[in-house]
């Protein structure tokens, strides 16, 4: 019935934004109803051009991971002594890492993005918030909260650099260690161009590390398009620092947004934002009702994050609000 309110049935699969369908089966309407922002996505993507048959029905060549990785190097300013490995998304890296090294100890401070936990965990090794480890991993800067690491906090011998949301602050990535001995800096392309579909992640780290990541994730895993679109976008640095303006100006109304309604500002990125309100699943059916999907964690009663609206959703989300 219209109006009445409804919550949310447990998930049974790890938590995460997104999961639309979950919610339209809990609160009605189609998908086209919907406006998600559970999920930290730039909802202006870059503008996919330059695609010919080719890059669609041919196996991609050597020179089309080439002129990526050499895209990405200039883009990401890698140091020379590093090598960069284009993946199906970052994710699909997360799950191959932890066979680098003989199961042990990783540190995984929280709370942080709950993928690296589960991928150490699946291998053998034993999860620990805040022990020195033989494997770290921080996420930087940090999902959800926004936290910011330090070089000194990269020091395991296999360390994890997750810098999935870095992109919209270039000046804090820690890429200048991906030459160091055991270290892995990952790069997501979904979130800061807006292409999350696309699936394409970048893992760069010392050579020898990188070719046996390589063989895990095996040939061709990377499409065609993939290649040419990420190539593409990271060469458009126009674009790149325009985006920044944009997310940085919408960040600032939307964080205005939330606080004259009385929600607290944890922290967050120019992608997200953290708020802390006196009831989590309430705002979030509140949203839902006006079919404005949001995201709460499991760990919180307080905690909601918010992805920012694209242009036409900004009145929606201050009417539901």
């Amino acid at each position: 019935m219209a109006g009445q309110k409804k919550h949310l049935t447990p998930r049974t699969t790890r938590d995460h934004g997104g999961g639309l369908d979950e919610a339209i089966a809990s609160f009605g309407g189609a998908r086209s109803d919907w406006m998600d922002l559970s999920t930290g996505i730039n909802p202006v993507p870059y503008d996919v051009t330059g695609l010919t048959s080719s890059d669609w029905f041919e196996l991609p060549d050597h020179g089309a991971f080439e002129r990526l990785s050499k895209a990405a190097r200039q883009f990401w300013a890698v140091p020379e002594g590093a090598a960069i490995l284009p993946a199906p998304g970052a994710s699909a890296i997360i799950a191959r890492i932890p066979a680098l090294a003989a199961p042990g100890r990783v540190q995984i401070t929280t709370p942080t993005y709950n993928e690296h936990a589960a991928a150490f965990a699946a291998q053998g090794w034993s999860v620990q918030a805040d022990s020195p480890a033989e494997a770290r991993v921080i996420v930087h800067p940090n999902n959800p909260d926004g936290r910011l690491w330090k070089e000194a906090d990269a020091s395991a011998p296999l360390t994890v650099i997750d810098e999935s949301f870095c992109d919209v602050t270039p000046q804090a990535s820690l890429i200048h260690l991906a030459a160091r001995p055991g270290v892995i800096v990952l790069k997501s392309f979904g979130k800061f161009w807006g292409l999350a579909g696309l699936r394409l992640g970048f893992a760069i780290g010392q050579p020898e590390l990188i070719a046996r990541l390589n063989d895990l994730i095996g040939p061709w895993a990377v499409s065609g398009p993939a290649l040419k679109i990420g190539e593409l976008a990271l060469c458009d640095t126009d674009w790149a620092n325009a985006t920044r303006n944009r997310l940085t100006a919408d960040t600032k109304r939307l964080d205005r947004l939330l606080t004259t309604r009385g929600a607290d500002l944890v922290g967050g990125t120019a992608l997200f934002r953290l708020y802390d309100v006196d009831d989590a699943n309430e705002w979030q059916d509140r949203l839902a009702r006006a079919h404005i999907w949001s995201r709460v964690f499991p760990y919180s009663k307080t905690y909601l994050r918010l992805g920012l609206p694209p242009a036409t959703g900004w009145n929606r989300l201050e009417a539901a609000l």
